[in-house]
C-alpha cells in the first residue's frame, strides 16, 4: 500500500526532481517506509525525443519488505512502474509469466504488473484480482498508462494542461505544481451540496479531475488522453441455481476472497463494528489463522449510536485479541487535520470513528480487514426496502404529493427527535418522496441537501455561476447535480428493481463516499484496509443472483444470512440495521454548539457568496434549539468551511501527527 505520483513533460523540460520529491513528501503517511523516484532524464535507455517522465512513491511495505522497493521495471528498463494497492493473485500470475521467459528480481506483487503488460497491454488489467491505482511509463511506446481498480478502492486523480499532465494519489500533490491553479468548479460545489462528496470525474477544482474506477488513461507522446473503462459489474443473465448451492458458491468463494487477503509479510487485524459483514470477516479470519484474531471495534457514549455490544458478542465467540476505544465530543479537535487528508469537501460524519479506529488500530497491525462492500451487494441497506415498498404501493403513495396529504406528513412529531431510531422523523422523509418516479424518490433519501433547500440557503449568484457553468460545457440546456444519480439509476445494468438500486450505488455512493472513507481514514494512519466483500468475484457472483435472494420480503442480505447462520449467532444475524453514525445532532446542541457557531457564522463564512447569511444562520439556529434537526447538514456546512480555510485561504496550518 503506498502513495504515488508523477509528472510527464512534452516539451524539451526535464521533470523537476525537487518537485517530485515535494509531491512525495505531501503523501508520506501513505508510505513512512521509504521513498522512490524514477526520471528518465537520468535514465541511459531514454529514446530520442521522448518527453521526460518523472515516478514518484511513497511506500508502505507489506510484501516483500527487504527487496520491494519501487518503482520497478522489466528486464530491460523500458517500463517503469509505480502501484498503489495489492494483487492477491500475484503468486499464480508470476508463476504464469516465469513459464513464458520472463524473469524477476523481487519477490512483491508489483513486479508482476510490468510483465503481465509485457504480455498483454491494457488488457492485463483483466488479470488483476485486487486492489491499485497503477501508473506506468512504457518508454518503447512513448506512453503514459494509468489505471485504477474496479470498483474504486484506491484513488488517482490527474491534471492535464498545456505540455504537461500531472498525477497523484492525492489532490494536493497536485497542488504543488504551479500550473495547477485552484478555481473552484461551482458544479462540483452544488453536487457536493446534494451528495456529501464530489463525484468522479470531478473534483472541487476546475484544472483537476479523477480518473473513474475500472478505467484507465492513456497518455501518448503528443500528449493526447484517451480514457476507457475495463470492466463493468454483470446483472444479467442471472444464474439458475437451487437455494442451497448459491450458499454453497457464496461461501466458498467469501472463503477465498478472506483467504487471499491474509497475505502479509506484516501483522493483521480486522475492524469490528459488530454488524453482520465485519462479523462474518472475523470469523472466517479465525478460520484461517493459527493464533487469535486482532479485533478493533468504535463506540459512543450515546448507546443509540455505539455498536460495542455486539461487537463484544462477536469478539467472545471467537476468541479474539480484542480492543475498544471511545470517542468523544473532543474528539472533534483532529477536524481540520481530517478535512486536510480528505483533500476536498467530504461531509460523511463517519469519517470521524473511521479515523479514530483506523488509528488506533495502527497501534497494534499494519494490514485490517474490514466489511465494506457487503450492504451493497446483499442489499443492506433501509432505503432498499423503502424503494421496493413505494413501488409495490405506488398509487397510495402518490396521494401524498397533494397539499392535504403533505399537511399530514409535516404535522408527524419529529422535529425535536435526534438519533438514528427517530422512527417519525424516517417515516417524514419515506413520505415525503414515496410517491416520486423511482429514480427522484432514491434521490431525495441520497440527497444532503435537496434542490429546494439550496434555493433557500445559496446565494442567486452562486446559483446562477452553476447554471452558467453548466451550460458553457455546450449543453443545449442546464444539467443539475440531481441528474448525475438519476442517470445513474435510469442507465443501471440491472432489470430488476433491486438490482438497478444496487447497481447505482455500486456507481455512486460505494466508490465516491465508503471507498473514499475507509482509503483516507486508514492511509492517513499508514494502515492498509482490504475488503474481501469487494473482491471482483464475490461482486460477480452476488450481482447474478436472482434479486429476490438479497431482498426477500423485507428480509435484506436473505441469501448471505442463510448462507452464514451456521456461523453468526442469531442475535447479529438478526439485529437491525445500525450504520456507522456519530450523536451529531446531540452534540451540536451540546459541546459543539459554540465552536459551530463561531466556524459558520465568522465573516469568512458569511462573506464568501456562497450562502445567504441571514438563511444560514436561521438553519444553524433552528436546529440549535430545536425546532428543526439539521445535524447531517451542519455537518457538510462545517466541514466545508474548514475546507476553504486550509486549501483557499491557507489560514489554518496543518500538520501531519
Amino acid at each position: 500500500m503506498c502513495g504515488i505520483c508523477g509528472r510527464i513533460n512534452f516539451n524539451s523540460q526535464p521533470v523537476d526532481k525537487n518537485l517530485l520529491h515535494r509531491m512525495c513528501d505531501l503523501i508520506k503517511h501513505r508510505g513512512p517506509d521509504s521513498e522512490g523516484l524514477y526520471l528518465n532524464s537520468e535514465s541511459p535507455f531514454r529514446r530520442p525525443h521522448s518527453p521526460f517522465v518523472g515516478l514518484g512513491i511513497r511506500r508502505l511495505a507489506i510484501i516483500d519488505l527487504n527487496t520491494g522497493d519501487q518503482p520497478i521495471h522489466n528486464e530491460n528498463k523500458t517500463i517503469w512502474t509505480v502501484f498503489n494497492g495489492e494483487i492477491y493473485n500475484f503468486k499464480s500470475l508470476r508463476q504464469d509469466l516465469e513459464k513464458k521467459g520472463h524473469s524477476f528480481y523481487t519477490q512483491t506483487d508489483t513486479e508482476v504488473i510490468v510483465h503481465l503488460y509485457e504480455e498483454h497491454g491494457p488488457d492485463f488489467l483483466k488479470f488483476l484480482r485486487g486492489m491499485f491505482a497503477i501508473a506506468l511509463w512504457d518508454g518503447q511506446k512513448k506512453e503514459l498508462f494509468l489505471a485504477r481498480d474496479r470498483v474504486g478502492k484506491k484513488p488517482l486523480c490527474y491534471s492535464h494542461f498545456n505540455n504537461t499532465l500531472v498525477f497523484a494519489s492525492e489532490l494536493k500533490s497536485l497542488l504543488i505544481n504551479p500550473e495547477v491553479k485552484k478555481e473552484i468548479d461551482p458544479i462540483a460545489l452544488d453536487h457536493y451540496l446534494t451528495y456529501q462528496y464530489v463525484p468522479a470525474p470531478m473534483t472541487i477544482f476546475k484544472t483537476i479531475r479523477k480518473l473513474p474506477p475500472a478505467s484507465y488513461l492513456i497518455c501518448n507522446a503528443r500528449g493526447q488522453i484517451k480514457i476507457n473503462r475495463y470492466w463493468n459489474l454483470p446483472y444479467e443473465p442471472k444464474l439458475e441455481l437451487r437455494e442451497e448451492e448459491y450458499s454453497q458458491r457464496l461461501l466458498t468463494t467469501l472463503k477465498e476472497s478472506v483467504s487471499l487477503r491474509l497475505i502479509s509479510d506484516v501483522p493483521l487485524g480486522v475492524l469490528l463494528s459488530g454488524g453482520i459483514d465485519s462479523s462474518l470477516i472475523t470469523a472466517l479470519m479465525s478460520r484461517e489463522m493459527s493464533q487469535p484474531v486482532k479485533t478493533f471495534s468504535i463506540g459512543f457514549e450515546e448507546s443509540d449510536y455505539s455498536e460495542l455490544p455486539y461487537a463484544r458478542t462477536i469478539a467472545e465467540r471467537f476468541q479474539t485479541e480484542h480492543h475498544e476505544f471511545i470517542v468523544k465530543p473532543d474528539a472533534i479537535k483532529i477536524l481540520p487535520e481530517l478535512v486536510w487528508h480528505y483533500n476536498e469537501p467530504y461531509a460523511d460524519s463517519s469519517m470521524l470513528p473511521t479515523y479514530y479506529v483506523a488509528r488506533e488500530t495502527r497501534k497494534f497491525v499494519t494490514v485490517a480487514l474490514n466489511g465494506d462492500g457487503g450492504d451493497e451487494s446483499f442489499a443492506g441497506y433501509q432505503r432498499y426496502y423503502a424503494q421496493k415498498l413505494a413501488q409495490y404501493y405506488a398509487p397510495l403513495f402518490r396521494l401524498f404529493q397533494y397539499v392535504p396529504f403533505k399537511y399530514l406528513i409535516d404535522i408527524l412529531p419529529s422535529k425535536t427527535v435526534s438519533g438514528p431510531k427517530n422512527f417519525f422523523r424516517r417515516l417524514k422523509r419515506f413520505l415525503r418522496a414515496a410517491g416520486r418516479p423511482a429514480p427522484q424518490r432514491y434521490l431525495s433519501w441520497c440527497a444532503m441537501f435537496d434542490e429546494e433547500r439550496k434555493k433557500q440557503l445559496c446565494t442567486p449568484e452562486f446559483l446562477q455561476s452553476v447554471k452558467l457553468a453548466s451550460l458553457s460545457l455546450g449543453r443545449s440546456q442546464e444539467i443539475t447535480a440531481t441528474d448525475y444519480l438519476v442517470n445513474l439509476y435510469q442507465n443501471a445494468g440491472g432489470q430488476n428493481l433491486v438490482d438497478r438500486v444496487l447497481a447505482t450505488d455500486v456507481h455512486s455512493y460505494l466508490p465516491e463516499d465508503l471507498l473514499v472513507k475507509m482509503d483516507i481514514a486508514t492511509m492517513a494512519n499508514s494502515l492498509e484496509g482490504r475488503s474481501p466483500f469487494l473482491d471482483h468475484q464475490v461482486m460477480e457472483l452476488a450481482a447474478r443472483m436472482p434479486a429476490h435472494l438479497k431482498l426477500k420480503g423485507s428480509i435484506s442480505k436473505y441469501i448471505l444470512k442463510k448462507t452464514i447462520e451456521n456461523i453468526l449467532p442469531d442475535q447479529i444475524l438478526r439485529r437491525p440495521k445500525m450504520g456507522f453514525g456519530i450523536p451529531i445532532h446531540t452534540w451540536f446542541r451540546t459541546d459543539l454548539k459554540d465552536y459551530l457557531k463561531e466556524v459558520l457564522f465568522s465573516g469568512k463564512s458569511l462573506n464568501r457568496g456562497y450562502f445567504q447569511p441571514a438563511a444560514l444562520k436561521q438553519f444553524v439556529n433552528d436546529h440549535i434549539e430545536g425546532r428543526a434537526d439539521h445535524g447531517y447538514q451542519l455537518w457538510g456546512l462545517l466541514t466545508l468551511e474548514l475546507w476553504f480555510r486550509i486549501f483557499i485561504d491557507g489560514d489554518i496550518s496543518v500538520e501531519e501527527t
